[in-house]
């Protein structure tokens, strides 16, 4: 399987997801600068944290409009798999692909820190190597990682089963329903403001991490063997 990391100018996640698909998960992977036009030959896209255009007007808002977030929304339609983390969950919502908001902070401060995440759905394409309703350990570094959305957008989001992973225990930044990453009712596209890039080793304070880019290789290996 092979992926691409898409690299916008304020990007600084970029390297850790290079690392995490090329030494941990043993996968191709390429950077992509913002302005390509083309994502063909890749058959997973990824979009790292960082502070793309420097956070101006709102986080993600420019990003929305680099040429390659065409690309993003036609591989979207296409199938293929789509994580946003961090900054890009905020992208992935600017870009109409997640539904929803990222609000700042409740605390109105940057929090960086390790917090556990409940997984709410184990059976999804990012999800299936965990346990139904496991508790993991993955960091976060974010100062707008509040997640909003309206009532029939959330009772949508329950409804499909597309809460796929949830705050354990405390709440680091008032999210709505200690949301951590939701997906798309197509269930390719995945938002969370935790970093599993930074939780694929056990020198890098645990592997938990490592298990949703995992899922990602498992089920395009099930879904190519049946295709092909």
């Amino acid at each position: 399987m092979r992926f691409a990391v898409i690299v916008f100018p304020g990007s600084n996640c970029d390297i850790d997801m290079y690392h995490a698909v090329k030494d941990e998960l043993g996968s191709e992977v390429e950077y992509v600068w913002h302005d390509e036009e083309s994502l063909d030959g890749f058959d997973g896209i990824l979009l790292p944290g960082g502070f793309s255009y420097g956070d101006y007007l709102r986080t993600g808002a420019i990003a929305r409009f680099s040429n390659v977030m065409k690309e993003v929304i036609k591989a979207a339609e296409a199938g293929k798999p789509v994580l946003g983390v961090c900054n890009g969950f905020q992208i992935l919502l600017e870009a109409g692909l997640l539904p929803g908001a990222m609000r700042r902070n409740e605390s109105l401060k940057f929090i960086c820190r390790p917090v556990q995440l409940k997984v709410e759905n184990h059976e999804t394409l990012f999800s299936s190597t965990f346990d139904k309703d496991e508790v993991i350990t993955v960091p976060i570094a974010h100062g707008e990682g509040n997640y909003y959305c309206d009532e029939e957008t959330l009772a949508k989001l329950k409804e499909n089963k597309q809460i796929v992973f949830t705050y354990n225990g405390s709440n680091p930044n008032g999210s709505l329903e200690n949301i951590a990453g939701i997906m798309n009712e197509k269930g390719n596209v995945l938002g969370m403001m935790p970093h599993p890039e930074r939780a694929v080793d056990q020198l890098l304070g645990g592997a938990d991490g490592l298990k949703i880019f995992q899922s990602i290789v498992k089920k395009w290996r099930e879904a190519n063997v049946v295709n092909a």
